[in-house]
Order: structure tokens, then C-alpha cells, then sequence
């Protein structure tokens, strides 16, 4: 399949300036916070959703720029990195939508604006990014589980702080509820991760028969 190079231009404007959008959103975020009281970067980008962003931004700015200076297929690695941000990004909307709006929380964004664009517009606009973008190589099975080891990473770190100074980022695995209450959010969270990892993958794979590699001119 070929993509007009005007097109593949547009889009990774696109993607640049989502990043700093994003990046906006995260140090607005830090300063209405800092404004209310002193605050520990350690529990700041202990949120999942800050740091999904940050993966936004650091990957949409390294594909745009690419794109943009190479104007070919995107590096294998930089495919990795947009289904990295896939799929944290849909879990972030995933669980927003489902676990925390529903209790009033803010998920550490408490602005309204950048609350929205962490939460709602950022999953909706990768994911789109993912599903019609074609500027990608393949990626195979096997990097399911490399698209696992940062979220599984970041629930182990929250586990032994939430069992050691107490604090934890999202109400749904606050201890105080107890560890079979903890081990069922976790096994749950698990399991979308890796669902959604698969069919990421497998959405990139579609078509691989024909098109064994995006020729851009």
C-alpha cells in the first residue's frame, strides 16, 4: 500500500504537535499541584496515566521528527514504541472510564482540560494513530510481552509501596482493602494488558501477506 507523502506529512505533524499538547497537559498538571502544596515527583509520575503520556510525547515526538527528516517507513523500533503507547493509552482510558470516573477521581489530573486530554483524547487519538496510520513495519508475536514489561513493572513498584510507605496512585489498589481484593484488580489489569497487547499486534500483522513493507513516495 502506498501513502501520498503530503498525507504522511500532515500526519506526522499531527503526531508532534499531540505530543506537546500532551507535554502541556503533564506540566500544567505538575504546577496546579505544586501550587496546593509541596509535591514528590516520586508519587507524581508514580501514576500510570503521567506516565503513559510521557510515552506520548517521547513517542510522538521521535516518530513525527522522523518521519518528517526521513519521509519512509517508520524504524521497526519506532513501530514498538507506538504500539507501547497503544497500549498503555487504551488501558488509561479503559480504566478511567470504568474504575475511576465512576468514584470521582481524577487519576492525578485534577485540571479539567489536561484531564481530558490525558484520559480521553490521548487514548482515542493513538489509538487511531495505531488503526489507520500505515507508516509501520510489522511486528511479530513475540512482542507481546515486551509491550507487558513496563506495565507489569509499574504494578509491582505500586505493590511495595503500597505495602511499605502506604502510598498508592488509584483507590482500586489501596491495601486497606485487602490483598484478595488487590490480587483480583491486578489479575484483571493483567489480563486487559495482555489482551490488549495481542490484539494490537495482531492488528498490525493484518495484511503482512500482502504488504510485506509500507513503500512511501
Amino acid at each position: 500500500m502506498k501513502t501520498p507523502q503530503i498525507t504522511m506529512r500532515y500526519l506526522n505533524l499531527a503526531r508532534i504537535l499531540w505530543a506537546l499538547v500532551t507535554l502541556s497537559a503533564i506540566v500544567a498538571t505538575y504546577a496546579d499541584t505544586a501550587s496546593r502544596g509541596p509535591v514528590l515527583p516520586l508519587n507524581f509520575f508514580g501514576y500510570f496515566t503521567i506516565q503513559s503520556n510521557l510515552v506520548v510525547v517521547i513517542v510522538g515526538l521521535i516518530a513525527g521528527l522522523l518521519g518528517l527528516a526521513k519521509g519512509a517507513s517508520t524504524p521497526r523500533w519506532v513501530v514498538g514504541l507506538r504500539a507501547l503507547a497503544s497500549v498503555c493509552m487504551v488501558v488509561v482510558g479503559l480504566i478511567y472510564i470504568t474504575l475511576l470516573a465512576p468514584l470521582g477521581a481524577a487519576g492525578g489530573v485534577p485540571l479539567p482540560w489536561a484531564n481530558w486530554v490525558m484520559h480521553i483524547f490521548g487514548p482515542l487519538l493513538v489509538l487511531a494513530d495505531w488503526l489507520l496510520a500505515r507508516d509501520r513495519t510489522f511486528l511479530s508475536y513475540r512482542a507481546v510481552p515486551l509491550l507487558l514489561i513496563h506495565p507489569m513493572l509499574w504494578t509491582g513498584v505500586v505493590l511495595v509501596r503500597g505495602a511499605s510507605d502506604g502510598w498508592v496512585p488509584y483507590p482500586f489498589l489501596n491495601p486497606d482493602q485487602g490483598y484478595r481484593v488487590i490480587a483480583l484488580y491486578v489479575v484483571s489489569i493483567a489480563v486487559v494488558f495482555a489482551g490488549i497487547a495481542f490484539l494490537v499486534v495482531a492488528y498490525g500483522l493484518r495484511g503482512r501477506h500482502r504488504d510485506v513493507q509500507l513503500e512511501i513516495h
